[in-house]
């Protein structure tokens, strides 16, 4: 399932075609390569010229005096397949290509030279990094393989990352250089039509040296390959971070257009980042705190946090920010604010966020008394302090901080009200006192959110899909609602008639009010056309109401195949939409979320990869809108919140036993009764694979 990217990343000779001493990109990773005294054996190749940077130049591969490590191919797409096929001829195994033109875009030639680039990697064995990237970071082996010197002075550090972007890629490390991100390898992987970013996930994980991976993310070129790799970090206790384009149509048509994968929707690849347990970072600005806040590599036992300042308007902004991030403030036991009370005075408030007022300006080593006696707490699982680096030496003793980083076993973080610029004495302070400084209070308060979330995870496998024990002719009209009453979905008492005296007769025995509906295979979304009638108290009441059925879908130049009418019992409750669907790239998924006609106006949905579990629907539902109806809102009574739940995994069930056969369905709605009556699934809307 893998290719090892081991050549490329840890090469000790390298041929370089399109050596020249003109051309920008081979002399700059040529003065990398030397300027960093990397051990490696560097081999020139270009036909016109006998002797580049004062090392012999060889014409071809075939002129070499030893096999290559790893070629780096720095010359125009139209001659890349030519020089690639006379390399694996000569018994190269790597290739880092940096032609653009091979694979992106509509353009017929780039992608016919695609393939044909794919192709020569699966017959002769070859394992090629791009094309269209940047280049490749080994910091310990010193391989900079990008054509700038920005990473000349990294130090080597915890942090692997793959980018689909190598500019991005370029400006992420630098920034996050800059604030003491330390590296191992960094990968700008291009169109990954050899390699891609599952091989080199997979690399990072056996590699001792790397404890966190960084992914900047376009599209997924093999998703289970992928979910193998993001597993394997998983039990391994190496996080995975990314950030993934494609919230919007545009970014998804732009992903394709420059990278030629496919983005997927964003909200499944959000499910199964939960899944795996991938932090998925909503900014590339995220990333870097985020990974700041890893690289301490301490997890918490919980959630719960607690900040420290020394202005009442921070502890106001942080309070706004908390809410809005849905994060857990801890609560301080009498004995955690009797003790901070001897160190910060009668006149401060003991609150969480707390100002500590003089008590931090004043002195730094009561400042860290107070962060200690408040980490010391039991309820306390992160902390985090307003302070940031200096800027001068000798400016701040780092002392104090590394006291109470040794005090305590639970993360800590200084944190700043807004960004501020970090320069070497202050990455050299930061790395004194072995606490992460983080800047920006949301930031702050979303990386602090991401450690709680990977902590739950860490470690743990992922569940499997189970064999299916459904019949094909489960998935029948009139045969479908009966087997999902078995899964814990009951629908309304309910018949069908295709003539208007039946629709009339059904309705009597059903019992007013009822509801008609149009039945056709045709129409997805009743309600859109016309096609659902409600309340109806008599059987001239049903007679009348076929009549108009039959006269709007005729209106609305609907000329579908009426299979007849359904009579349905009317159901009052809370109305929400459960549905579970193959996604082509992703596998199984779930979504629930706020139902009836308002599904696609109010966009209050969560999505969850299968199976579901009852915590896993319990936390779906927590952070629904709609959940304040189901708890009771405005003098209504509560819904039958365990019914929810028990429809939500018999709906995952129902799916995975009946896969080979279901494509999606979709419960909308599903009406949550009140507490203790249950829930009716009111419209169920299902297809088929096509085969």
């Amino acid at each position: 399932m893998f290719r090892s990217p081991k050549p490329l990343l840890r090469a000790r000779s390298i041929a370089i075609v399109g050596a020249s001493d003109r051309a920008r990109w081979p002399v700059s990773i040529y003065y990398n390569l030397t300027s960093t005294k990397a051990k490696v054996k560097i081999l020139p190749i270009n036909p016109s010229r006998d002797e580049v940077w004062g090392l012999p130049c060889y014409p071809n591969f075939g002129s070499l005096p030893t096999v290559p490590d790893l070629a780096l191919i720095i010359i125009p797409a139209t001659h890349v397949l030519a020089s690639l096929e006379e390399g694996s001829q000569h018994g190269l195994k790597a290739a880092l290509v940096y032609a653009s033109g091979i694979g992106e875009g509509t353009d017929p030639e780039f992608h016919q030279r695609g393939l044909a680039l794919k192709h020569l990697c699966d017959r002769t064995g070859l394992v090629a990094c791009g094309p269209n990237c940047m280049g490749t970071v080994s910091v310990k082996e010193k391989l900079f393989l990008y054509p700038n010197p920005d990473f000349n002075l990294s130090k080597p550090g915890p942090v692997a990352g793959v980018f689909q972007s190598g500019g991005t890629l370029q400006h992420w490390c630098r920034v996050a250089a800059e604030r003491g991100v330390r590296f191992s390898y960094m990968v700008s992987s291009g169109n990954e039509l050899s390699l891609d970013t599952a091989d080199y996930i997979n690399f990072f994980v056996d590699d001792p040296k790397t404890k966190i991976i960084i992914l900047m993310i376009e599209g997924i070129r093999r998703t289970d390959a992928f979910k193998a790799a993001a597993e394997r970090a998983l039990l391994a206790g190496k996080p995975i971070l990314a950030v993934k384009v494609g919230q919007t149509e545009e970014a998804r048509n732009s992903a394709k257009s420059h990278t030629g994968a496919i983005a997927g929707d964003y909200d499944v690849f959000a499910a199964l980042c939960e899944q795996y347990g991938i932090v998925l970072c909503s900014t590339l600005d995220d990333m870097v705190e985020t990974t700041l806040a890893f690289q301490l590599e301490r997890l918490p036992k919980g959630n719960s946090m607690a900040f420290i300042s020394n202005s009442g308007g921070v502890v106001d902004l942080l309070h706004d920010h908390a809410a809005q991030e849905n994060a857990k403030l801890a609560s301080y036991s009498k004995e955690t604010i009797r003790n901070v009370r001897n160190l910060v005075g009668p006149d401060m408030p003991m609150q969480n966020p707390m100002d500590c007022g003089q008590a931090g300006f004043a002195d730094p080593k009561n400042y860290m008394r107070v962060c200690e006696a408040v980490a010391s707490d039991k309820g306390v699982h992160m902390l985090a302090f307003e302070a940031r680096t200096p800027n001068r030496e000798g400016e701040r003793s780092a002392l104090p901080l590394k006291d109470l980083k040794k005090g305590t076993n639970v993360p800590v973080f200084a944190f700043n009200r807004m960004e501020y610029t970090m320069n070497e004495v202050g990455r050299s302070y930061q790395e004194q006192t072995g606490i992460p400084h983080l800047q920006s209070m949301p930031e702050t308060i979303r990386a602090m959110k991401a450690l709680a979330f990977y902590a739950v995870r860490k470690g743990k496998l992922v569940p499997k899909y189970p064999l299916p024990k459904g019949k094909k002719r489960n998935l029948q009209v009139g045969m479908i609602e009966k087997v999902l009453s078995l899964y814990g979905i009951s629908s309304p008492v309910s018949r069908y008639a295709k003539t208007t005296d039946e629709a009339a007769k059904s309705a009597k025995k059903i019992g007013f009010p009822v509801a008609l509906k149009v039945i056709s295979e045709e129409i997805s979304h009743k309600t859109e056309v016309g096609g659902v009638m409600l309340g109806l108290n008599t059987q001239a009441e049903v007679r009348k109401g076929v009549d108009i059925l039959r006269k709007r879908i005729k209106e609305n130049n609907q000329d579908p195949n009426l299979l007849g009418f359904l009579l349905q019992e009317m159901v009052e409750g809370v109305e929400v939409i459960v549905g579970v669907r193959e996604d082509p790239l992703y596998g199984p998924v779930l979504v629930v979320g706020t139902g009836g006609i308002f599904v696609e106006l109010v966009r209050d949905t969560a999505f969850c990869m299968l199976p579901v579990s009852k915590a896993k629907a319990t936390l779906l539902i927590k952070d629904l809108s709609i959940n304040k109806l189901i708890k009771g809102f405005r003098g209504s009574k509560p819904a039958d919140r365990e019914a929810l739940i028990d429809a939500i995994c018999g709906l995952s069930k129902f799916y995975l036993d009946h896969r080979p056969w279901l494509s999606d369905l979709e419960i909308n709605p599903l009406i949550i009764r009140e507490n203790g009556k249950g829930v009716r699934a009111v419209d169920i809307r299902f297809h088929l694979h096509d085969k």
